[in-house]
């Protein structure tokens, strides 16, 4: 019999208050946010249990002997070609620029949340014991002596392609859709900093999976700062959330149109987590999950969507990001 989760699911004027009072304080703790930014926990470290929730943000494999077996059952290529039309509507009708569309695939693999936990390399990981389990190579923000750092994930393909290095970065798609994110984070960013900066543009990292290898981009924003920002920990959190990577621009409407494309609950799925050391703050984005609802495992995930996507590499791409990121 499972033991019920210890911890108390918060409100967001909980989060704030909670997240600032530990800040102002200088007390560690680990926090999860959902997608909406509406709930979430906050649990401070000494009251950490491995029995419910785990997180590790240091690149480790856990060693296990299991050999992954692993099948996905994906939305149907008409059901998906019905959500992305009505997105490149709305683009066309100039509501939004990018529209960040996901979908959950149901899975069969023979480990659990726990078990995916120890195989999985990712950046961050997490598991939340009845819940899921995340493992992200995507950075949400870093804090660092009062510098604040994010880093958008925008474009991915399949590393065994002749030449995929020049050609993600080249593809005119993908440029694009870099560009806005850059431009949307930025902008978040100058809200709660000042000195905004773009650092490194679409750099490129290799990602090994137990499907296939692939190339993903990212780029590296910098800002300063004010000097209290532990005290309102909370506040700066809340002004950048949803992350601007898994909803789009103009971010307002681009709600809405996800709210109507994608009909399903993304719960936790691109919400944020991460670690506050008392001094210093490293968070993710809740991609790369694997959820359990009372029947299966649902791994959701998406893709960016603009005028220039092709509907086929799309649905391909949603597929390709189904797999557990390994050694």
């Amino acid at each position: 019999m499972q033991m019920p989760f210890p911890y108390p699911l918060l409100n967001r004027e909980q989060l704030i208050e909670q997240m600032s009072l530990f800040g102002d304080s200088g007390t560690p703790f680990l926090f999860v946010i959902d997608y909406k930014a509406e709930h979430g926990y906050v649990i401070r470290e000494s009251e950490l249990d491995n029995r419910f929730v785990r997180f590790d943000n240091s690149f480790d494999k856990i060693n296990t002997q299991n050999t992954i077996k692993w099948k996905v059952k994906p939305i149907t290529f008409e059901d998906y070609q019905e959500k992305f039309n009505y997105v490149q509507h709305q683009i066309h009708l100039g509501n939004s620029f990018l529209t960040n569309l996901t979908q959950p695939t149901r899975i069969e693999t023979n480990l659990s949340l726990l078990e995916l936990f120890n195989a999985g390399t990712a950046r961050y990981k997490l598991w939340l014991n009845g819940f899921f389990t995340a493992l992200s190579p995507e950075s949400f923000v870093k804090i660092t002596d009062g510098v604040i750092s994010s880093f958008p994930m925008k474009g991915t393909i399949d590393a065994t392609i002749p030449n995929a290095e020049e050609q993600i970065l080249n593809n005119p798609k993908e440029r694009a859709e870099h560009a806005t994110i850059v431009d949307l984070i930025r902008n978040d960013l100058s809200q709660v900093a000042s000195e905004v900066e773009v650092k490194r543009y679409r750099f490129v990292e290799k990602i090994k999976t137990n499907q296939v290898d692939l190339l993903q981009v990212s780029s590296e924003i910098t800002g300063k700062l004010q000097a209290n920002y532990a005290s309102q920990l909370g506040v700066v959190f809340m002004k950048l959330l949803p992350a601007g990577s898994i909803c789009g621009a103009p971010k307002a409407k681009t709600l809405e149109i996800i709210e109507s494309a994608e009909n399903y609950r993304r719960g936790f799925y691109t919400g944020v987590c991460g670690w506050f050391d008392g001094k210093n703050l490293d968070s993710a984005v809740l991609i790369r999950f694997i959820e359990q609802n009372e029947t299966s495992l649902i791994f959701k995930s998406g893709g960016g969507i603009t005028a220039q996507s092709n509907l086929k590499n799309e649905y391909e791409e949603l597929i390709q990001k189904v797999y557990v990121p390994i050694c």
